[in-house]
């Protein structure tokens, strides 16, 4: 854990203020509104915020995920999905900056999206926050990009996944030649639409991509490991205002996940 920078004063025991932490994870309650037992709320408000500035929760995250592939834990078939919802405190003063924060607008007011891609274990392994409207396709190769585990001992951070697993949204040409291109097989089924009109060229429209049906069976993987992220209420509706606050809160919600697992 970090140790404070000697301009402070001494910092409150981390433990009272992660459980703080955790306890706002879990019920969404507001800052202010802390039981006594974790401290000053605005110790503990400051702390995660300053932890979702500096990257802490993410390289906290990427420690465990480190010491469970060094121990044959981690399991590289992982999946992509992406989930949806924000809250009205989420949105900023007087409505403006608000694509700059990852939140979007849609049918159903403001939205922010998470992008996860999740082991085979339903764990989470990276994140990536968007506005609510963007694609899911075009978040891709930028999710895929931050899968980084770091190894125990000499050797590179492992970047690719043995496999990768996703729905309909994800199915389209570049996403397929990405994977390709880097070895990594896939269990992405074709859209409806793509295979009517492969079917029409005939001879040109060349061959059906690739797809395991067996594989593509274990597909409940990915609302398992939302549906595990959305058992924190914080998580679950978004009432933080920044969007780095807000991938700090998903991200320490994902570090419990393979804690308690």
């Amino acid at each position: 854990m970090p140790v404070s920078n000697n301009r402070c004063g001494r910092w409150r025991d981390h433990r009272q203020v992660i459980d703080g932490i955790i306890h706002r994870l879990g019920t969404g309650v507001q800052w202010r509104e802390l039981p006594e037992r974790f401290g000053p709320w605005k110790t503990v408000h400051k702390r995660h915020l300053l932890w979702s500035a500096d990257g802490t929760w993410e390289m906290l995250l990427q420690h465990v995920e480190a010491r469970a592939d060094a121990d044959g834990g981690l399991d590289w078939n992982v999946k992509i999905i992406s989930s949806a919802r924000a809250h009205h405190p989420a949105a900023p003063a007087g409505g403006g900056g608000a694509a700059g924060e990852a939140l979007g607008r849609s049918r159903g007011g403001l939205t922010t999206k998470i992008h996860v891609v999740a082991e085979g274990r339903c764990r989470p392994l990276t994140l990536l926050i968007t506005p609510g409207q963007r694609a899911d396709c075009a978040q891709f190769e930028l999710v895929m990009y931050k899968i980084r585990v770091p190894r125990k001992g000499i050797g590179r951070p492992r970047r690719t996944p043995d496999s990768v697993g996703a729905d309909k949204a994800y199915s389209n040409r570049k996403i397929r030649t990405y994977l390709r291109k880097r070895g990594i097989r896939h269990a992405i089924p074709e859209k409806t639409d793509h295979k009517a009109a492969r079917l029409r060229r005939g001879s040109r429209g060349g061959r059906p991509p690739g797809f395991d049906k067996d594989r593509y069976k274990d597909r409940n993987t990915l609302e398992r490991a939302i549906g595990k992220l959305k058992q924190f209420r914080a998580v679950a509706a978004r009432y933080d205002k920044r969007g780095y606050v807000y991938l700090g809160t998903v991200t320490a919600a994902a570090l419990l996940i393979w804690l308690r697992s």
